[in-house]
């Protein structure tokens, strides 16, 4: 079974990857796993890229050259139908004025700014890049991977998981119903969709 090393230390995010790429014969660590085995403390990169495929190719590669094993970063960009172009969130999703908000204080600023519009229409774009040596680097950013549309609301349900805080007003479209309402496995679908596992599986020709 092939050992890959998932550039996070984000536990809800490396438990939905871990459990969406179950079907593939591959082992996935997270950062603080790497931590504890080689005794070496993860680097923090800076996201200052201008496009997720930027920021996940930046974190890749700075835990590469860390750890030297093969790793794979993502990373989010939020982008909203009603909001002009020059105030979109996109990979700024946590830095507003800027300050870098908390989970609680991105909350308050997310559900208030629905309140603005009377509801946001979001979306994430995703990109991933995973690198295998320094001569095999691969990446990916399309609608493949984008998420779908979903809305933000000014009503803030309590935090089930640490990690993902705007699902506490995420309201899927399709069925009306809060994330929160659904099973998880819905839940980790809509986080982690079909265009990743298909990314994998080309590369890993697994």
């Amino acid at each position: 079974m092939r050992k890959l090393l998932y550039g996070t230390g984000n536990p809800a995010k490396l438990h939905v990857m871990r459990s969406r790429l179950s079907a593939l014969p591959v082992e996935i660590i997270g950062l603080r796993e790497i931590e504890r085995e080689s005794g070496i403390l993860a680097p923090d990169p800076v996201e200052d890229g201008n496009s997720p495929l930027q920021n996940a190719r930046k974190k890749a590669m700075a835990y590469y050259e860390t750890y030297g094993m093969p790793v794979f970063s993502c990373d989010s960009g939020l982008y909203c139908q009603e909001l002009p172009e020059e105030s979109q969130p996109g990979v700024h999703v946590r830095a507003v004025g800027g300050k870098y908000l908390s989970d609680e204080e991105m909350q308050r600023y997310y559900a208030a700014l629905a309140g603005q519009y009377q509801g946001l229409t979001a979306r994430y774009r995703n990109a991933v890049c995973l690198v295998m040596d320094r001569e095999h680097i691969y990446e990916k950013m399309d609608e493949s991977l984008a998420g779908e549309p979903f809305l933000l609301t000014e009503e803030i349900r309590p935090v089930r998981e640490k990690g993902f805080p705007l699902d506490s007003l995420s309201v899927q479209i399709s069925t009306g119903k809060h994330y929160y309402d659904l099973e998880e496995e819905q839940v980790e679908r809509y986080a982690v969709g079909e265009g990743f596992l298909a990314f994998f599986r080309e590369i890993l020709r697994i």
